[in-house]
């Protein structure tokens, strides 16, 4: 039987970046010449290369602990714990964390190509949630005023280290909660041509408070749909197991009925021909087949 991709978006690889294989709850990735074995809950089917092959390709692998962090295990000596990639003329520092991230998402790759696209300079943009800030960068490259919100200190100084090396300048960070920040905004009358939101599944704010996406969902998209331009665009991932496609369609269509918007399943396939599922996206303002 043939595998329905019709609802599929699937965000390709480029020179710095490779999802080499996946399988077994893991996945081998290239990011420049550093090669990581990271888990990964969505490989659930057999890898290609056997796994003996990985570890004698890789640099890191990442091992799990109690809880969601973990160590690294170094496979070859004299591997970098930080370094850096290149996506077009932007550079990315990355390092290894305790939570098997290393600062970059990429396949969030084919979300940066749309915002590349639809920015010009002047327009604003607003990245909640913004991470290490590449969707910041990009936005700020296609000359828009780019306002960066996150509420850990340490990752918007990741990000400010990602516009320097990419030799950008005047990105507006904001420390602060990416709700309450954009409430305060649609209080104040402000738009944005672009936003783009990566709220965490379930997480636990800077003051100890409980966040999970299917609580706070609601009001992420009201809050948005009256900071969106008449002519803007938004573009949402969700991670959550109990989020499914169905329920982000029924929200799509409750607040963005009148605008087109598409809503599907974020993949990406590895050099050995896997399919690997990274979550769902809604995307407003764009015509189906926007890739």
């Amino acid at each position: 039987m043939e595998k329905d991709i019709s609802n599929r978006i699937v965000s390709q690889p480029w020179a710095d970046y490779e999802l080499i294989d996946a399988g077994g709850g893991k996945k081998l990735e290239r990011w420049g010449k550093v090669i990581t074995i990271r888990p990964e809950i969505q490989a659930y089917f057999k890898s290609e290369i056997p796994f003996t092959e990985w570890e004698k390709m890789a640099n890191w692998e990442f091992r799990t602990k109690a809880g969601n962090s973990g160590t690294w295990r170094a496979l070859k000596q004299n591997s970098p714990k930080q370094w850096s990639i290149t996506y077009r003329q932007l550079h990315f520092q990355l390092e290894l964390t305790k939570f098997k991230h290393v600062g970059l998402f990429p396949e969030q790759r084919s979300n940066w190509d749309l915002i590349r696209q639809r920015l010009h300079t002047d327009d604003k943009f607003l990245n909640l949630f913004a991470y290490t800030g590449a969707a910041s960068c990009v936005a700020r490259n296609a000359g828009a005023e780019t306002y960066h919100v996150d509420s850990v200190k340490q990752l918007i100084s990741w990000a400010r280290s990602n516009m320097e090396e990419s030799r950008l300048l005047n990105i507006k960070w904001v420390l602060e909660d990416a709700l309450k920040f954009a409430n305060r905004e649609v209080k104040r009358g402000n738009k944005y041509k672009g936003i783009i939101m990566d709220p965490p599944a379930w997480g636990i704010g800077a003051k100890g408070e409980k966040w999970k996406i299917d609580e706070k969902i609601d009001e992420l998209l009201a809050t948005a749909e009256s900071l969106l331009d008449e002519d803007g665009f938004l573009i949402v991932n969700t991670y959550s197991p109990t989020f499914d496609l169905h329920m982000l369609q029924g929200l799509a269509e409750l607040y963005f009925g009148n605008r087109p918007f598409e809503v599907k399943e974020l993949w990406m396939k590895t050099t050995t021909g896997k399919d690997l599922y990274f979550g769902n996206v809604l995307r407003v303002g764009f015509s189906e087949n926007t890739d």
